[in-house]
């Protein structure tokens, strides 16, 4: 019996769909990641960088929410507590940092949202809920990295504050392969629908938000 076969005979790997509102995602897409010291040096980063700007590229064309988020640590990391010291190179996204800047694609655009946040998930200490559920959005796409770190919190948190979480594999990026994966095949197993990003472009064009 195969993995995915296992988990399911004992009650894993259920399946959440897609609701009515869905909003995609783009947890800390930084250039930290991308051409600095946070890179993996293989190209993943960037592999998924570009999966996450046709993930955003086709809800924007579809109407639907796009929201970012930004990690911001105040110098010396004196607002992430624990975190800044078990990881030193938060220090990045230290004021004036030139690694901390969105980059080309996918940006936020006039109008969408940006949530600034200290920790892993997009959720804590953040206005992220409250917004989602006043655009009276039940479905989140999340997209963005690092997948085991940011973006398997963010996924569980959505999960948790009541919203229905969709990881999009391929435009999820992690230094270690083998991390992405187990993370993948983890949240897809409890807290998450895993779905390429054919699957979630299709559904997202296929089914345009209503004023």
């Amino acid at each position: 019996m195969d993995r995915e076969a296992d988990y399911e005979s004992v009650g894993f790997r259920g399946r959440i769909g897609f609701g009515t509102r869905p909003a995609v995602l783009v947890v800390d897409v930084a250039r930290a990641y991308l051409d600095g010291p946070l890179g993996d040096g293989a190209g993943r980063f960037e592999a998924a960088r570009a999966s996450a700007e046709r993930v955003v590229d086709a809800a924007r064309q579809a109407g639907h929410p796009v929201l970012f988020t930004q990690v911001v640590i105040a110098a010396g990391g004196a607002d992430a507590g624990w975190f800044a010291v078990k990881v030193p190179g938060l220090s990045v996204f230290e004021p004036g940092s030139p690694y901390a800047a969105f980059p080309s694609a996918p940006a936020p655009r006039a109008g969408e949202l940006v949530v600034s946040k200290q920790y892993a998930s997009s959720f804590f200490g953040t206005s992220l809920a409250a917004s989602l559920t006043a655009a009276r959005v039940d479905t989140v796409v999340v997209t963005g990295f690092s997948t085991s770190g940011c973006v398997r919190a963010s996924a569980l948190d959505a999960l948790q504050h009541g919203f229905r979480p969709v990881v999009v594999a391929e435009a999820c990026g992690d230094r270690d392969v083998a991390a992405h994966e187990q993370s993948l095949f983890d949240l897809d197993a409890k807290y998450a629908d895993v779905l390429t990003e054919s699957e979630v472009v299709a559904h997202l064009t296929s089914h345009p938000s209503r004023p």
